[in-house]
């Protein structure tokens, strides 16, 4: 199997992740991988796992939608749109996140290292009932 090959059947793995999924997730990462965003920063598989875990419990319905992929070698970067609901706020509106994602896999094909980016500011403190008004004004201060 190709590298771009395996990073298409991962990021197919990260569009239809599911909670009952999670238990597969040795079958993607090595054992001790590392894991890092805007608020984790981990290693190893049971690690990761309370991190996907905990998206589960805190919110409605979250989902990704890969939107790009470039591969080189044994890294690829995921750009994706990252979809929910707020399960504490307004639950009929619809949160998208947009980042990205670096993956480097070993030489078994498993990844090593999993890191997202993305503005946890704009893509979400400013979406927040109370933080958000906050948000805006002070980035609005900043641009004048």
């Amino acid at each position: 199997m190709s590298n771009r090959q395996r990073f298409t059947e991962i990021a197919h793995y990260f569009e239809t992740l599911q909670p009952q999924s999670l238990g597969q997730l040795n079958n993607w990462y090595s054992p001790q991988a590392r894991f890092k965003d805007p608020f984790n920063a981990v290693q190893g598989v049971s690690a990761i796992e309370q991190i996907f875990l905990h998206m589960y419990e805190s919110l409605d319905n979250p989902h990704f939608v890969i939107t790009g992929q470039v591969v080189d070698g044994h890294q690829a970067f995921l750009t994706w749109d990252f979809k929910f609901r707020f399960k504490r706020f307004d639950t009929t509106t619809q949160q998208v996140v947009r980042g990205t994602t670096h993956l480097v896999l070993d030489d078994q094909m498993l990844i090593t290292l999993h890191r997202d980016y993305w503005d946890a500011a704009e893509e979400l403190y400013e979406k927040l009932p109370w933080v958000g008004g906050l948000m805006r004004w002070l980035k609005k201060r900043a641009n004048s």
